[in-house]
């Protein structure tokens, strides 16, 4: 009897997930991340990919980190090889969450430049909270080879990354300032000047950055 009732609470946890009603496969992500089943994994990795509201994705991803990272972690990196967007961008904001660096060498240069705006932006976030010390550097040096990219919340994100990532980000952004592409060289700048004054905010260092590109004034002397 004891097999049949767990089988009835799985199944209903199951439904629960799959509901039509956000709010209910929201309580019941909160329910699976306070009594966490191992069972489960699959599942909420895979309702990850699919979940289309916010609310519920975030639950999910903190059901996960209730669960054993040795289970969890394989597990999500496997899903960053998924040929769905979500699926990889939910995967990679799970494993950044995880805090588990031995996630660090599946997300490549692959992940970091994917033509999907949310996936890179999200790829950018995991790489700078999982990247080595040793490798800073040389994942500045990938991240600047974005710079210009999309509108202004892919970009912002981006200078976000750039200047988490502090001093290691410095000579590549010297790089970057002096691109032949206006686009790139103003980004740079941008970020530049937000690693100096955090409180500058990002529109007001875009336009300072456009400003010194058209007037010829971006080798930093401007």
């Amino acid at each position: 009897m004891a097999g049949t009732h767990e089988e009835t609470d799985m199944a209903r946890v199951l439904r629960g997930l799959a509901h039509g009603d956000a709010s209910v496969r929201l309580r019941t992500a909160l329910a699976v991340g306070s009594a966490p089943d191992e069972r489960l994994v699959d599942r909420l990795v895979e309702r990850c990919a699919s979940e289309p509201d916010f609310s519920v994705r975030e639950m999910l991803t903190w059901a996960l980190t209730r669960h054993p990272r040795a289970l969890t972690v394989p597990r999500l990196m496997d899903e960053l090889r998924s040929e769905r967007p979500q699926a990889r961008s939910q995967a990679l904001h799970t494993l950044s969450k995880t805090g588990d660096r031995r996630a660090w060498p599946a997300i490549g240069r692959e992940l970091l430049t994917d033509p999907d705006d949310e996936v890179a932006r999200t790829a950018w976030r995991a790489a700078v909270a999982l990247v080595p010390e040793d490798e800073r550097a040389a994942l500045a040096a990938v991240l600047t080879g974005q710079l210009g990219r999309g509108g202004r919340e892919t970009r912002l994100s981006l200078s976000r990354a750039l200047i988490a990532l502090g001093e290691a980000a410095g000579a590549a952004l010297g790089a970057a300032a002096a691109h032949p592409e206006p686009r790139v060289r103003e980004h740079a700048l941008a970020t530049e000047e937000l690693r100096r004054d955090p409180d500058a905010g990002f529109d007001f260092a875009i336009e300072e950055a456009k400003r010194r590109v058209a007037l010829g004034t971006d080798d930093g002397k401007g």
